[in-house]
């Protein structure tokens, strides 16, 4: 069977793509996919004429030139790319010059995120949801929204995003309690206010705010890929917004529905992690005992004194077993081929 990968490439750039896409074309590629690139070189908050009728170029001429010449029997599109009229193009030249199924593995609903007050943007993206032949979305709980809202295609949940992880997993620890949060420190305003909190924490990301409080240690940042090596505390945090007693803003309510990057990346480390409790990742971790949840992180240094060697011991092998599923690609090889085999028996 021939099957592609869609891959958006920006060619003005020289960086690689978001760990997580590019993670999963690493992986699938070891399950006979191939890389189908289109090199999009879009600016979203470029608004001029030139920039629009670059924009018509790319989807009147451009995409269908390149997809002419394919001849798929499946494609995988990762969801989104950030332009709308692109994703109704793709959809439509797909449809019109090839008789590939097509399939979404969703990284974001924007409905949920940036866009939710927006209602021309949401029938549109509703629309791109139910105009594909498969979608792969995070868990059980986007699942449902996703049902709630009226969409009709088949869905598969992944479980957890998988991370191509180099690093050595050391499965060798010191209980002493030890907690770190790695991320883009900019938007995680409640660092901040940890003055407020009774546990010490380890930081790690871009754009670190000028000072923290006395009980949280900034040491740098590091590449996704070199990063998992200075990871080699007890718990990853999973956390976001700008309070302390529960996940607020755009960015906390969306991980009611939303499987975080983060929490694959420490588990990936062999870390169990600490989650809210009302995250839809929550689920996954209580009954994996893959850590523990908290209504707040006022909770967490109560539940840390109560915790005993043993019982860490227990969430650390749970951690390092599902690491090793997740650098092997487990979750997005298993969610493909459920998938695909749930449109074979249609």
């Amino acid at each position: 069977m021939s099957k592609y990968i869609l891959t958006i490439e920006d060619p003005k750039k020289n960086n690689a793509g978001p760990k997580a896409k590019e993670d999963i074309l690493y992986f699938l590629e070891q399950e006979g996919f191939e890389r189908l690139p289109l090199k999009l070189d879009l600016d979203p908050e470029n608004t001029s004429f030139k920039a629009k009728l670059h924009k018509l170029y790319l989807g009147k001429i451009y995409i269908p030139r390149v997809l002419k010449k394919v001849k798929a029997e499946m494609i995988l599109l990762q969801y989104p790319i950030y332009s709308t009229y692109l994703t109704n193009i793709l959809i439509a030249t797909i449809r019109k010059y090839t008789d590939a199924k097509l399939y979404l593995v969703i990284h974001d609903v924007e409905t949920l995120r940036l866009f939710k007050d927006d209602h021309e943007f949401v029938a549109n993206e509703l629309q791109i949801f139910n105009e594909v032949d498969g979608i792969i979305d995070h868990n059980k709980k986007m699942h449902a929204w996703l049902q709630a809202q009226g969409i009709k295609t088949p869905i598969v949940d992944l479980g957890l995003f998988d991370y191509h992880n180099p690093i050595k997993l050391d499965e060798t620890y010191t209980f002493d309690r030890s907690v770190v949060f790695a991320g883009n420190l900019e938007k995680s305003k409640f660092l901040t206010k940890l003055a407020e909190v009774d546990f010490q924490m380890k930081l790690f990301g871009p754009n670190p705010a000028t000072s923290y409080p006395a009980n949280a240690e900034y040491l740098g940042v590091h590449t996704p890929e070199e990063l998992p090596k200075y990871l080699t505390q007890n718990f990853g945090l999973v956390w976001d917004g700008t309070s302390l007693t529960e996940c607020d803003g755009i960015f906390g309510e969306y991980t009611k529905y939303n499987d975080p990057h983060k929490a694959s990346l420490y588990l990936s480390s062999g870390l169990p992690i600490i989650v809210w409790q009302k995250a839809a990742i929550a689920d996954f971790v209580i009954t994996n005992n893959l850590g523990f949840a908290v209504e707040s992180l006022h909770d967490i240094s109560k539940r840390l004194e109560t915790m005993n060697s043993e019982e860490y011991s227990t969430m650390k092998k749970n951690a390092v077993a599902l690491a090793e599923k997740l650098r092997r690609g487990y979750f997005i090889k298993t969610a493909v081929a459920k998938l695909t085999d749930e449109k074979d028996r249609a």
